[in-house]
């Protein structure tokens, strides 16, 4: 006994260890997307549809084959009724049973088994697309939340770098001020910027845990939860260059990798199938059937015997040369009695077998007018398929400006970004040389903080400007197939 407690205790302490150790690894934006394509509930709802879509394909395939069915009946009747065994009429109360084997298959019907089993299969890889489309959107929707993180981290970055500069602005300007070279204005004017430069970084602090509320919200993972991002350096974030995501190659590639594009195929196919479908109601249907039956039926009474009581004339007469006779017919009393529940069975087997019979046979039906139904059924599949071809044709358009769209924003960015980074180098130059004019008390503190102000500024732009030129490449990356990664 102790030593199942010992191992029992062993296994949990070691099951526990592992539930903490993966509660503690960081996330990644493999492990967002991963984890948001399992716990989604729009992807969840698009996987029940899929299968849904998949269960059609399995109930087309059957229906090609004949379908196969046993019935039988057991009741009791009494009054003027039917006698199954006879067909005639009884007014004997009667125990009776039925059975039938039937079967039937359709031999020709113009393919329209063929175009459903088609269509299903169509809508169900259609339905098996649109989960994959749903996964990338919202891969793409986390992404987007992800890199708001990483900026977020890094605004704290250049906060701290601002704040640790005015902090040593501060120390400086205080000394001089003991020492009686530098008014009290100077550290009071230092002083405020410290303060501005906290709340900056109080800011960036949350901003920074308001962009980790909205992933968490994004990938559906509970606010409870134990969570760090691991944030990738901005430097090793791979980018594929601009000029080999040009946009009209990048449309083709998209046309045939992009999700919806694959789903409009798909319903587009699915479409064309059903107007095959719609026209094969014009044409007979031919179908064989096949069954196996018999009756049972005994009354409720048996005859024990009779009695013969003598005779008594009848209605009838019979001329014998040339005299009538009248008819008389015997008076009998006949016996008879209940039967029991298990003698009313009695003959069960003989009747079964006497009663036995087969059938088989074809049958054809012909439509010749059947209120307009199947004219307006191929109407509406035409006009089903044009709608279909329509939408397509939209999701196209509307894929190839998206990418164009999409490469003159990352084009943009990247001029942006560029200009931002001169920006960030000029500031740097200006505020490095305002530091050593105010070191050497040639400036006053307003043109230290004002070019530090400009430095911090061209920073947090040339950041801004960093992630949207990110973003912008990896939406062009995104539309090539290559998936969302950093």
């Amino acid at each position: 006994m102790n030593r199942i407690l010992i191992a029992g205790l062993a296994c949990w302490v070691f099951i526990s260890g592992l539930q903490a150790q993966d509660a503690q690894a960081k996330w990644d934006l493999r492990r967002c997307i991963d984890y948001a394509a399992k716990n989604n509930i729009s992807v969840k709802q698009a996987d029940v549809q899929a299968r849904l879509s998949r269960l059609d394909v399995d109930k087309a395939k059957w229906a090609q084959y004949p379908n196969l069915g046993f019935s039988t009946n057991l009741g009791t009747q009494w009054g003027r009724s039917i006698d199954p065994t006879t067909n005639l009429f009884t007014t004997t109360q009667l125990l009776f049973q039925g059975a039938t084997l039937s079967a039937g298959a359709q031999l020709f019907n113009w393919g329209a088994l063929q175009a459903d089993k088609k269509i299903a299969g169509f809508n169900a890889q259609a339905a098996a697309t649109d989960v994959e489309r749903i996964t990338n959107d919202i891969s793409l929707s986390i992404a987007t939340y992800f890199l708001q993180v990483v900026a977020a981290k890094q605004q704290i970055k250049i906060a701290e770098v601002q704040l640790e500069q005015t902090r040593f602005q501060l120390g400086f300007t205080r000394k001089k001020v003991e020492a009686g070279t530098l008014p009290e204005l100077n550290a009071a004017e230092i002083e405020a910027q410290f303060a501005r430069d906290t709340t900056t970084l109080v800011n960036a602090q949350a901003s920074f845990s308001q962009a980790v509320i909205q992933l968490k919200a994004a990938i559906s993972l509970d606010m409870a939860t134990p969570f760090e991002v691991e944030i990738p350096e901005v430097e090793h974030i791979s980018l594929a260059p601009l000029a080999d995501l040009e946009p009209a190659g990048l449309y083709q590639v998209a046309l045939n990798a992009q999700p919806l594009q694959k789903v409009n195929s798909f319903k587009l196919k699915a479409a064309d199938e059903s107007v095959k479908r719609a026209r094969s109601a014009f044409y007979p249907t031919l179908s064989a059937f096949g069954s196996l039956g018999s009756n049972f039926a005994n009354s409720a009474t048996e005859i024990t015997g009779a009695n013969v009581l003598g005779s008594k004339p009848t209605t009838n007469f019979v001329t014998v040369n040339n005299v009538n006779y009248q008819v008389f017919q015997p008076d009998i009393q006949v016996l008879s009695q209940k039967r029991s529940f298990g003698g009313m069975w009695s003959g069960w087997g003989t009747q079964m077998d006497q009663n036995f019979r087969q059938s088989i046979g074809l049958q054809l039906s012909v439509p010749i007018f059947s209120n307009g139904n199947a004219r307006l059924g191929y109407q509406r599949a035409k006009l089903n398929l044009q709608t279909v071809e329509n939408n397509k044709q939209q999701a196209d358009l509307t894929l190839q400006q998206n990418i164009y769209q999409s490469f003159t924003n990352a084009k943009a960015a990247m001029l942006r970004y560029n200009a931002s980074q001169k920006s960030v180098e000029a500031s740097q130059k200006a505020y490095d040389f305002a530091a050593k004019r105010y070191e050497a008390g040639l400036s006053n503190t307003l043109d230290l903080i004002t070019n530090q102000n400009n430095l911090l500024k061209a920073k947090l732009d040339r950041l801004n400007n960093q992630f949207d030129y990110i973003f912008r490449i990896k939406l062009l990356e995104f539309y090539k197939g290559q998936g969302i990664k950093l």
